[in-house]
């Protein structure tokens, strides 16, 4: 059990740090667009963006559909 949670963490490090990239690479990108990209579900992705959001490394300019990602970190 703690190997799987260790792998899980890292493997949600991973998606994370490719969340931040596809940001950095695109500012207008969607959770549907990341999701597709890194082959997990919205719900995954929204999940990350929430602990990105927490640890002060991403913010949302603007509304959902009309704004912009700002990576801080």
């Amino acid at each position: 059990q703690k190997s799987s949670q260790k792998s899980s963490q890292k493997s949600s490090q991973k998606s994370s740090q490719k969340i931040v990239d596809l940001m950095t690479q695109n500012a207008d990108i969607t959770t549907g667009e990341i999701a597709d990209a890194l082959g997990i579900s919205r719900r995954a992705v929204a999940k990350q963006i929430a602990l990105l959001k927490e640890k002060g490394m991403v913010n949302r300019i603007g509304s959902d559909k009309g704004g912009y990602w700002k990576v801080l970190k």
